[in-house]
Formats: C-alpha cells, structure tokens, sequence
C-alpha cells in the first residue's frame, strides 16, 4: 500500500540506533549483543528493521566480519548524534527536577512545628538543599498548600475526596484535660460538673483543634460555655497554670509548651463520667498530603522520618509528663 504524499515517514527507534552504534563500535552482531546485554537475534533484528525502513544496505555481509557500507556509516554518525542529544535531553529534564526539589516546602501546624519540625529538618540535612517549612492555622495551610504555595501538608484535615492527592498516615495523638495542679477533683464527675467550678478555654474556633473540641463538647455539653478563646497554647496553659480554668488539649500541643505543662495537672477524659459511663475518647490524626506522582520517594522518605520522631517524643512525653504511651500512637 502507497503512503499518502505528505505523511512522512517514522524514524528509527532508540533501540535500533543503539544497536547500531553497538554493531560499529563493537564490530560486530555478537560484540554489540554483550554490550547490550540482549540476544544475537534481537540486534539482527534491529539492523533489518533499519535497513527495511532506510530501503538501503548497511551492513556488507560479504566480508568477515561484516562491515558498515556508506550509507551504514552515515548513519551510525548521526545516530551517535542523536543518541548523544537524547542523553544530554533526559539529565536536563533530570537536572531540573533536582533543582526543584532543591527547595522542598512544607506546610504543619504550630504544635507539629515546634516538637516533631526539628527532627524532621535535621533528618532532611544532605538530602534536600533548602527546606521551608511553614506552620499556622489547618485551613490557612491547606489553602496554601491548594494553591502550590506548598509542596507537602503535614495535617489532621481530611482531604480523601480531594483528587490527585495522596495521604501516607504519621501518628494519631488523643486528647486529655488540662486542670490547675492543686484542683481537687471531688464533686466533679463530668465535664459539665467541672466548667461549674472552673472556667472552661480552649482554642480558637478558627482552628482546626478549636472546632474539634467545641464540636465534641457541643455534642456531651451544649451548656458549657468557653470562657476564653487562644490561638496557642502558650497563653491558654499559662491561665490554667495559674488556676484560672481548665482546657482540652494534646500530647503535641502539652510538649511544645512544656515549660507550663510540667506546672499543670493532666487528666485523660476517661476520667470523668457521663451518664455513668467513661466520656468517649477524643483524638486527631496526622497524615502526610503530598500531589500524586509528585516528588518521586520525598514523601515516604519524610514520612518515615517523623514517624520516627514521634517515637522519640512519645518515649520522651512519657518520661517528662507521666502521660501513658497509648496518647501517642504511631502509624506504622
């Protein structure tokens, strides 16, 4: 069948020109067959498939060993060309890609920056150049992070529905209560038993951790009213360190502000009754969000990283605070 006028013919496959610059430089079919690291038969094959597209002889079979014609060496000039620029093609894409993750940015909230951030950089040391990481408020963070201003999320935001993103689980922290450390408990046998004789605080409702809590009390205690509201943790424990009022809180959030946590007394919720039952446990979950095909083993890699850094803090939160191991559970 005739090829219409103006289709122009495919060229030649990388394989075939790289077994023909093998069959050249080598000498011959079976030489360039070692070199490559296929069969006899699979280099012969190439050099016909060239030979049928080029409609011309490349390879004088008459002598032995057969030898490159004119019109063979012409094209083993220009498929060293080509393959040369093919190579120099493909550590430019490369190249690029390395330069890109030559700053890696990544996004968590306060209480992830201050206790698991350090470890995670010093982890990073000689595998990235530069690592930015930033830290604030969930929605603010994943606004960015939609944005591309961000190239990896550490968040407790679910984002299962959100296409194209992949999440890798890191470690789940439960809540507990933080009370002033000489609050005697009597006469206090649920939650809304204790916001009567102490104030209730908790996070600010624009946060993430603010509205989990609310959420949880609004659903015991829709007559407990928060007194007072803190973007961190810093001022929220300071007031109930000086007996001011008590606050829901977690392992993370206690750890970044430890010089107040060691002054405070902590409870787990299933401390306190309910209709004659221990209150429901209460946690936030941390997972990693990275783009999808995005950043080769980055992820994984930081993954890892700060699962092993919430071990360490675990062990450490257990020793420091008396907390049971259970209120920090890795992901493994």
């Amino acid at each position: 069948m005739n090829k219409p006028p103006n289709q122009r013919p495919l060229p030649p496959a990388w394989e075939q020109l790289s077994s023909w610059v093998a069959v050249v430089e080598a000498g011959s079919v079976s030489a360039a067959a070692t070199r490559l690291a296929i069969s006899q038969a699979g280099v012969s094959q190439h050099i016909r498939q060239l030979e049928l597209g080029f409609d011309t002889q490349l390879l004088d079979r008459s002598t032995r060993p057969a030898r490159a014609t004119a019109a063979g060496q012409r094209l083993y000039e220009h498929a060293n060309e080509l393959l040369g620029h093919a190579d120099r093609m493909a550590e430019s894409v490369r190249a690029l890609s390395r330069a890109k993750r030559a700053l890696v940015r990544m996004g968590c909230v306060d209480s992830f920056a201050a206790t698991i951030g350090p470890h995670l950089v010093r982890g990073l040391v000689g595998r990235l150049h530069r690592v930015r990481m930033c830290s604030g408020l969930s929605p603010d963070l994943f606004a960015q992070f939609q944005n591309h201003q961000l190239d990896l999320l550490m968040t407790t935001t679910a984002t299962a529905a959100e296409p194209g993103l992949t999440q890798l689980p890191l470690f789940t922290e439960q809540y507990l209560v933080a009370l002033p450390a000489d609050h005697d408990l009597a006469g206090a046998g649920s939650l809304l038993e204790l916001s009567r004789q102490l104030p209730f605080m908790n996070y600010s409702t624009r946060s993430l951790i603010g509205k989990q809590i609310d959420n949880y009390l609004r659903g015991c205690h829709p007559d407990i009213d928060c007194a007072f509201e803190f973007d961190a943790t810093d001022p929220l424990l300071g007031l109930v360190r000086e007996g001011l009022g008590f606050a829901l809180t977690t392992p993370l959030c206690l750890w970044q502000s430890r010089h107040h946590s060691t002054a405070v007394r902590l409870v787990p919720l299933s401390t306190f009754r309910r209709q004659g039952k221990p209150y429901a446990t209460m946690s936030r979950r941390f997972e990693l969000v990275h783009r999808h095909g995005q950043l080769g083993s980055l992820p994984r890699e930081v993954a890892d990283l700060v699962r092993v850094a919430a071990r360490e803090l675990q062990r450490d939160i257990t020793n420091a605070l008396g907390l049971d191991r259970t209120m920090l559970a890795i992901d493994d």
